[in-house]
């Protein structure tokens, strides 16, 4: 008898839920409907109606809605709209058509999305604005978007928000350009030096180990690898201080880009950076980073140890040979089987005595300055 009552649950549920199908269809056509062929009106209502349908819906029902009704061409020609209210109801409508669905991200760039999005990127209304800076990060998001939008002339108008923008604007602005960084089929760089500064003081500003900085730090890496790229980071106000702290406070990610940046001036000219890379007392970070640090953070620690040495190349005690050193001295006094765990601890207090040498070297500096002598903090 519970089997029976049970079979019939099922059975009353499995209709239940087809009957809803059957209405949200219903719904779904009536609203594609006006949108396609309605007044101002209709269409603008019926965008908040696609908003409204699909805020809580499965990717499976946002993709059967887009198939179905083709409601993503009529939404973007909605974008071109003088009625500004009519643009940001279909930016709400697209973006929630966009939220985890890959397809629909790449229907809507093909779609021609993109280039209203750049126009609306240069509106001064703040709301209109916000919106196109989270559609363009969204889009981006997709690979085969990436070209498109990388060509689209955004980045500029992304980079000038970095400066400008809310501070959600600018969290998106500089999630979009990490985005499109990694587009290799650009014919040329996403981003350009105009981008340091402003990301140098967002960098400045924020937690270190955070997300934000990781992308930030990302971008400054490849800004780095330019000739603009390095005199900009190193005219910027905290520019290359700023880097020095992220090595010292950043997250494993973040502290690789952030050496990645450094290594990039000291290679690109060693007499030119390697002093004012020293000034900011880089020395303890590095130390540290060789023993912490991603295996690539590591060796780019390493290497620009080794050129910020004052002895020439053929004299500098390479990193590598300093931790062969350590590991003989552990191996001789603990064993071979707790050599590496003695070794490490011993560049640790390395690190920790060389950090305490240069803490001292710049109380005695300070002390010898007259108060405006003393940059301000």
């Amino acid at each position: 008898m519970d089997r029976m009552r049970i079979e019939k649950r099922m059975g009353d549920s499995e209709e239940e839920e087809e009957i809803g199908r059957q209405q949200k269809q219903t719904l779904i056509d009536g609203v594609a409907e006006r949108l396609l062929s309605g007044d101002l009106d209709s269409k603008i209502q019926a965008a908040i109606d696609i908003r409204n349908i699909l805020r809580n819906s499965s990717v499976k029902i946002r993709s059967k809605f887009t198939a179905a009704a083709a409601v993503i061409q009529p939404l973007v020609s909605l974008l071109l709209s003088p009625n500004q209210h009519a643009a940001e109801v279909s930016l709400l409508a697209l973006l929630t058509l966009a939220a985890r669905n890959e397809r629909n991200k790449v229907r809507i760039v093909t779609s021609g999305a993109v280039p209203p999005l750049v126009e609306l990127l240069k509106f001064q209304n703040g709301r209109l604005r916000e919106l196109a800076i989270a559609a363009i990060l969204t889009l981006s998001a997709a690979a085969p978007n990436k070209l498109t939008i990388a060509a689209s002339g955004a980045a500029p108008l992304l980079v000038q928000i970095l400066s400008s923008g809310s501070v959600q604007g600018k969290v998106d602005a500089v999630t979009a350009l990490h985005y499109l960084s990694s587009c290799t089929e650009a014919t040329t760089p996403v981003i350009d030096a105009r981008a340091v500064s402003p990301l140098i003081k967002l960098l400045k500003d924020c937690k270190k180990y955070s997300k934000f900085a990781e992308k930030t730090t990302a971008l400054l890496e490849i800004l780095s690898k330019s000739e603009e790229g390095q005199t900009a980071i190193s005219n910027s106000d905290g520019g290359i201080l700023t880097l020095v702290e992220t090595i010292e406070d950043g997250s494993l990610v973040s502290t690789e880009h952030a050496v990645g940046a450094l290594l990039s001036l000291c290679q690109s000219c060693r007499n030119k950076y390697r002093e004012l890379i020293l000034k900011e007392g880089a020395i303890p970070g590095l130390l540290r980073l060789t023993v912490e640090g991603t295996p690539e953070a590591q060796e780019r620690a390493r290497m620009l140890l080794d050129l910020l040495r004052d002895s020439p190349p053929e004299k500098r005690l390479a990193s590598s040979v300093l931790e062969r050193i350590a590991y003989d001295i552990a191996a001789r006094v603990d064993g071979s089987d707790k050599a590496a765990e003695t070794a490490k601890r011993l560049l640790q207090d390395m690190v920790h005595r060389s950090m305490e040498l240069s803490l001292g070297h710049i109380q005695r500096r300070a002390a010898s300055c007259t108060p405006s002598q003393i940059p301000p903090t």
